[in-house]
C-alpha cells in the first residue's frame, strides 16, 4: 500500500492525533516557511468552563426545559435548543451573564435592537423565550413545508432525538456533549456527539451526522479520545450510509460501528423530556 503523506501549515497537531487512530496512519508533516518537520500529536484542548448562572437566569432556563427545550453546554457556551436548533444563548452582559434570545446571531441582534439594546423582553424573559420555543417547535417537524427551522443543524436534531430515544441505536441512556471543534455558526457542519451507556451498561459514545461528511470518522476519533475507552457508534440516516464512511471505520485500530436510522427519522415520535 502506498504511504500517504499530508503536509499542512496549520492544525497539524490535531491531524497527527487523529491519524494515530488508524491502522495504516498517514504521515503528517508541519510546514513552517521552508522547513518541513514531522507533526506532533497534540492532546485535545481543555474545554472552557461555562459561566456561573444567577438564580433568575437558572429559573428562565428551567422554564425553557419545562416547555420541551434542551439546555446544552458546549465549549463554555450555554444555549437553549429546540430539537438541536439554538433559540437562545447565555452571553456576557454589562452586569454579568444574560440570556440573549433568537435563532442564531443575526436574530439575536435584531431582537436586541427591537428591545432597545436589551437581550430580550426584560419585562417578561420567560414569556419571551417560551414564545420563541413554541414558534420553532411548530416548524421543526418532519413532513412539513421547507423552512430554516426544519433545515438547519439536522445532525443536532438527530442527536436530540437519540437523547430522548436512545433505544433507537441500542443505548440505555445518552447525554449530549461538545463536538471536538466548536461550530462557528448555525449553518456550519459539525458532528453532534453524545455519551452514555449501552443496553448492557457499558460506556458508549454516539456521534451523529447527516449527509456524507468526510470529517465524520476523524471527528468521531476525537470524541472517543475525550470520552475515554468506550464503544464508539456512528449514527447516520439510511440514505447517508456511504461506502467511503464504512471503509474509513474499517481502517480504525480500535473498532467502531455504524448504526442507521430510517431516512424519515425526522418524523419519528420524539417525546418531550420529563
Amino acid at each position: 500500500m502506498t504511504e500517504l503523506h499530508v503536509v499542512a501549515e496549520e492544525g497539524t497537531g490535531m491531524l497527527a492525533r487523529r491519524a494515530a487512530a488508524f491502522s495504516v496512519a498517514p504521515r503528517i508533516w508541519h510546514l513552517e516557511g521552508r522547513a518541513l518537520q514531522p507533526a506532533r500529536a497534540e492532546p485535545l484542548p481543555p474545554e472552557p468552563d461555562p459561566p456561573e448562572l444567577t438564580a433568575p437566569l437558572r429559573a428562565v432556563l428551567e422554564a425553557a426545559r419545562s416547555e420541551g427545550a434542551e439546555v446544552v453546554a458546549e465549549h463554555g457556551v450555554i444555549s437553549v435548543e429546540v430539537l438541536g436548533l439554538e433559540v437562545a444563548r447565555v452571553e456576557a452582559g454589562p452586569d454579568g451573564p444574560e440570556l440573549s434570545i433568537g435563532v442564531g446571531r443575526h436574530d439575536r441582534e435584531a431582537r436586541r435592537t427591537v428591545h432597545g439594546g436589551l437581550p430580550g423582553d426584560a419585562r417578561d424573559p420567560v414569556g419571551d423565550l417560551r414564545g420563541v420555543v413554541s414558534q420553532v417547535q411548530a416548524r421543526r417537524r418532519g413532513g412539513g413545508p421547507s423552512h430554516p427551522a426544519n433545515q438547519l443543524a439536522p445532525e443536532r436534531w438527530l442527536r436530540a432525538l437519540l437523547v430522548r430515544r436512545p433505544e433507537l441505536v441500542g443505548a440505555g441512556s445518552l447525554v449530549a456533549v461538545s463536538p471536538p471543534v466548536a461550530r462557528p455558526n448555525l449553518r456550519s457542519r459539525a458532528v453532534a456527539p453524545a455519551v452514555g451507556t449501552d443496553g448492557g451498561g457499558d460506556r458508549m459514545a454516539v456521534v451523529c451526522s447527516t449527509g456524507v461528511d468526510p470529517e465524520l470518522v476523524p471527528a468521531a476519533v476525537d470524541v472517543r479520545v475525550g470520552a475515554g475507552p468506550c464503544r464508539l457508534v456512528l449514527v447516520v440516516p439510511e440514505r447517508d450510509d456511504h461506502p467511503v464512511t464504512r471503509r474509513l471505520v474499517g481502517m480504525l485500530s480500535d473498532p467502531a460501528e455504524i448504526r442507521t436510522v430510517p431516512t424519515d427519522w425526522r418524523e419519528l415520535h420524539s417525546p418531550s423530556p420529563s
